[in-house]
């Protein structure tokens, strides 16, 4: 379906240039207005053919407008998190993956110091703590 046909189908003049969220709205009154389950049982058939005209007008406006658009939707996530997404899944390991290696070397860095000083200890005055072996 041509973008003309599909604007004329919403409502729209011919050679207008709707804005996406004008297009959401006549799809919805559309909808609502020929939806299969709110009319007479004789006329079901007929809305029905009518619904799948308007979700492909609407499908069909709606991959134009996102052609249009200044900067695409990954772009727009590269420039806020710094992470690219791949088939519309996020990244989310790239993300945490430099805060699993900082609390890992606190952990470590933590357990090195604490054995440390433990032999320290050890070493320095076995006899007077009874709770060291």
């Amino acid at each position: 379906m041509r973008s003309s046909e599909a604007m004329e189908l919403l409502g729209f003049p011919p050679y207008s240039r709707p804005s996406p969220s004008e297009v959401k709205a006549a799809y919805r009154r559309m909808v609502m207005e020929s939806h299969p389950d709110r009319v007479p049982t004789h006329l079901k058939s007929q809305a029905e053919s009518k619904f799948k005209e308007i979700a492909e007008a609407y499908s069909c406006l709606k991959d134009a407008f996102a052609g249009r658009r200044s900067g695409s939707r990954m772009e727009v996530h590269v420039m806020r998190s710094g992470v690219p997404t791949g088939c519309g899944r996020s990244n989310k390991a790239l993300v945490k993956a430099p805060f699993i290696l900082i609390m890992f070397a606190a952990v470590s860095f933590g357990a090195f110091s604490a054995s440390r000083a433990y032999q320290r200890q050890k070493e320095l005055c076995s006899s007077q703590n009874p709770f060291l072996p």
